[in-house]
């Protein structure tokens, strides 16, 4: 196969944008928000479970909006 034909081939990309956090408890990746179960198998899914799965994603977004503070909440805790 070229190079050229390579670059061209029909395949679902990745929604990863190299943030990768997995929230405590939405068990989510904060950056890309697919599960853990979903980045591993990403590679060998088909191309119509692929979007299926970009297609959930956007109802995930709400799924940790609640901040918890940071550091700042953090160190206020232990005093």
């Amino acid at each position: 196969m070229s190079d050229d034909q390579l670059w061209k081939r029909d395949e679902v990309e990745s929604p990863c944008i190299n943030i990768c956090l997995v929230h405590p408890e939405a068990r989510l990746c904060t950056g890309c928000l697919r599960s853990i179960d979903e980045i591993a198998q990403w590679s060998r899914m088909t191309p119509q479970q692929r979007r299926a799965v970009l297609d959930e994603l956007p109802t995930r977004a709400g799924s940790f909006s609640k901040r918890r503070g940071g550091r700042t909440a953090r160190l206020a805790r232990r005093k």
